[in-house]
């Protein structure tokens, strides 16, 4: 292997970027690993240049994220969600309808067998919450979990996300759907007076108002994007975020193309057919990075004084996001919570193998002694294992 040119910028950044890589890959296995695990640790990593990098690493971290017990999932949705349930033939529809969002390449069987899992992934959350109400692009964000994490993993992500981040865009009218996008005025306003008075000007004069921004929020972006790497480095930083979040980021698109929106004539077919289309080339990390700072310098807390309240609007979106967070640093590391599950299982077999009040109390001691035994040696492996998969480690090296 030759060296990099100490003189070549190219070789260098590549360099640079490889070891930045590398860390972060340590300071990840280091807060999985901890006791309890370091959660603000891995919002950082989550949130930070690159986000997780691979779908190895989402699949461990997106979980401590949601505060999911991996060790703990359901069972995989089956078909008798799909009976008598007044959601599902919308539902099919929609997934039918989204070919393009599974990866292109995919053999077509394998892309079926695909969309009838997200068909019965979605009606399983509804049918254990009857509170939630589906909306159109809901799939979008059940499609980019379950291509991630599995159909069971997937299934505990998804609802995680219904009842905490999600759960204002499930109300059954769009009140609080609504009321969310008001808050993308009172941003504008703060960075750019400008821009702010143009959206204005355009809010009166048509119905839609900031409506060009419902798919971007209601889907994470899922359905306006084509790429799916760009789709992923969204839900890393949405995931380790508050639920606002997409608002701003929203705020910094519109921001970022203020002199291509400035120079549009003030009119709905004008700014709308202009807004609504993402461009797919954006420099995400810049406004990944830029929409962090606009959360810190306008807390939601201030900006809801500035949105126009509609009545019953009682429910914000961070109504229970303290306690969520709360929650998530409290986990086990994936190690402990393995122990945990075969313990358990080991309790289970020897309570089965325990023989009934009228057997021979000698019979009963020779059990729990085999039982002991048996847990300690299976105690004694699972400490000695590696806490990762090796194919992580081997990314180190």
């Amino acid at each position: 292997m030759v060296a990099p040119a100490l003189g070549d910028p190219l070789s260098l950044g590549g360099l640079l970027h490889s070891l930045l890589g590398k860390q972060k890959l340590l300071l990840i296995h280091q807060a999985l690993t901890s006791d309890p695990v370091a959660v603000e640790t891995l919002r950082g990593a989550a949130v930070s240049e690159g986000g997780l990098l691979t779908d190895e690493i989402r699949r461990k971290v997106w979980p401590k994220l949601l505060s999911v017990n991996v060790y703990n999932l359901p069972p995989k949705p089956g078909r008798t969600v799909r009976q008598n349930h007044k959601d599902y033939t919308q539902v099919q529809l929609d997934v039918n309808r989204s070919t393009h969002r599974f990866p292109q390449g995919m053999r077509a069987e394998q892309r079926r067998v695909l969309q009838e899992q997200l068909i019965d992934l979605i009606l399983h959350i509804l049918r254990a919450h009857p509170e939630l109400h589906y909306y159109q692009g809901y799939h979008d964000i059940a499609v980019t979990l379950l291509l991630v994490a599995g159909e069971r993993m997937g299934s505990a992500l998804l609802e995680k996300l219904s009842t905490h981040h999600l759960r204002d865009f499930m109300d059954p009218t769009m009140d609080s759907t609504k009321h969310i996008l008001n808050y993308l005025m009172p941003i504008l306003q703060q960075e750019s007076l400008r821009l702010h008075d143009f959206m204005l000007r355009y809010q009166s004069r048509s119905w839609v108002g900031t409506i060009f921004a419902l798919s971007w929020l209601i889907t994470w972006y899922g359905h306006v994007l084509t790429s799916f790497p760009h789709i992923l480095r969204l839900y890393d930083f949405f995931l380790a975020s508050h639920p606002l979040m997409p608002v701003y980021f929203a705020a910094v698109i519109v921001l970022h193309r203020e002199a291509e929106v400035l120079a549009c004539d003030c009119d709905m077919p004008s700014v709308h057919q202009l807004l609504s289309q993402i461009p797919q080339n954006l420099p995400y990390e810049r406004l990944i990075s830029w929409a962090l700072q606009l959360f810190q310098r306008h807390p939601h807390a201030e900006l809801a004084k500035q949105a126009a309240l509609h009545p019953g609007a009682e429910r914000l979106p961070d109504r229970s996001f303290s306690a969520f967070q709360l929650a998530t640093t409290q986990q086990r590391p994936d190690a402990v919570l393995r122990r945990q599950r075969q313990q358990d299982s080991a309790h289970a077999e020897t309570a089965a193998l325990l023989p009934t009040a009228g057997h021979s109390p000698l019979v009963k001691a020779a059990v729990w002694g085999i039982s002991a035994t048996l847990g300690a040696v299976a105690l004694a492996v699972t400490q000695t294992a590696l806490e990762w998969a090796p194919e992580f480690l081997l990314q180190l090296f």
